[in-house]
């Protein structure tokens, strides 16, 4: 069975030393049995020591897919021609800097069996919305260019990234980072020892926070935020189903790239697909739109998964043992879903399509997923 339809929860949660003996199998899975292959205990209890909101893992219906680590750096004092060691061959991170202003991206991986689903676009979230949080400046990372040795004898690195950039040259690490909003800043020779695929070549990648601001003494009000993406959506003839949820990706990806916490949809956004019913009556043409909905949800329930991001549905009509209801669904971005009725039915959702009060209310969990 293919792993996406087998996904019942996706979990973002901080490191543990529980994690030690999964997270060493995804390390040799992808990085080799070599004795530095993977890190050690000792080495994740000091990192979780200095700074455990920079070290998260993902899991898949319990399954640790991938994970994330990082630690603070002072910008001005990091060296522009530093190496992967200057900033961790000392197990004790002591180049940590609690007071540092910018976040050094230091692993970050996803197990083969999950790639393909956008899993690692969220472990980069975490870090934007962690920076964020903190007060930081940016990311910065060096980022490995593992197609470079196909290339390295006839282009140089810029030559690469530029064609990389232009869509002349794919490399799955660049093209990823790149799409997550991150740019090159400068070429790091001899940065990861080993690393023969990169040619030991790496790219200053940097990600910079709009909202940073310098620190302020004065005493202030501490403010939680929320973003909400309202969809403002044309009602227009669609084809099919495939069609209406195409113009749905649309707009989750986009409200996504302005990193929305919720993409909020209309009321009956897909009416339009009962074009195809207009030689029945009404409450008829009205259950067959019914019929849509459980594919509609579980589509946006992907989405929500695949764009990091909470999809509220918007109503739609749902037949549960021949009665008709006005239903909506929360698809939370950790994969689970949540169900309510409409209370307050209207006067011709009632007479005309002979649809019921809903008996129940459910009220959103504003967490949504995020640690």
């Amino acid at each position: 069975m293919n792993t996406k339809d087998k996904i019942e929860q996706v979990e973002l949660k901080y490191l543990s030393l529980k994690d030690f003996e999964a997270l060493k199998e995804v390390f040799i899975e992808i990085y080799g049995d070599a004795p530095d292959a993977y890190w050690r205990k000792d080495e994740l209890k000091n990192l979780m020591s200095v700074f455990p909101k920079g070290q998260v893992v993902l899991t898949v219906n319990g399954d640790l897919a991938g994970c994330a680590f990082s630690i603070i750096v002072d910008a001005q004092k990091l060296d522009v021609k530093h190496t992967y060691d200057d900033i961790v061959g000392d197990s004790k991170f002591k180049n940590h800097t609690a007071n540092g202003d910018t976040l050094y991206g230091i692993d970050i991986l996803i197990k083969k069996e999950y790639r393909g689903l956008k899993l690692g676009r969220r472990l980069y979230d975490y870090r934007k919305e962690l920076c964020e949080q903190l007060n930081l400046k940016g990311i910065v990372f060096g980022g490995r260019i593992p197609n470079y040795h196909k290339f390295s004898k006839e282009i140089t690195p810029k030559q690469y990234i530029e064609k990389v950039r232009s869509k002349e040259i794919h490399d799955p690490v660049l093209n990823f980072q790149l799409a997550n909003d991150f740019r090159p800043v400068r070429i790091l020779s001899n940065y990861l020892e080993g690393d023969t695929a990169s040619k030991e070549y790496a790219v200053w990648m940097q990600w910079d926070n709009i909202y940073y601001t310098k620190t302020n003494k004065q005493p202030s009000v501490q403010k939680t935020e929320v973003r909400l993406g309202l969809v403002q959506w044309q009602m227009r003839s669609y084809q099919n189903l495939e069609e209406l949820l195409h113009q749905v990706e649309y707009f989750v990806e986009s409200l996504s790239g302005y990193r929305s916490d919720f993409a909020l949809f209309p009321e009956f956004f897909n009416a339009p697909l009962m074009s195809k019913y207009n030689h029945l009556s009404e409450p008829a043409a009205i259950r067959e739109l019914a019929k849509y909905t459980e594919p509609i949800k579980q589509k946006m329930t992907e989405l929500s998964i695949a764009y990091n991001i909470n999809i509220i549905t918007g109503s739609m009509p749902e037949l549960i043992d021949q009665n008709l209801y006005n239903v909506g669904y929360l698809c939370k971005r950790d994969g689970t879903t949540e169900r309510y009725e409409k209370i307050h039915v209207t006067p011709d959702e009632a007479k005309v399509w002979g649809m019921q009060r809903g008996s129940s209310f459910k009220t959103f969990d504003t967490d949504c997923g995020k640690i």
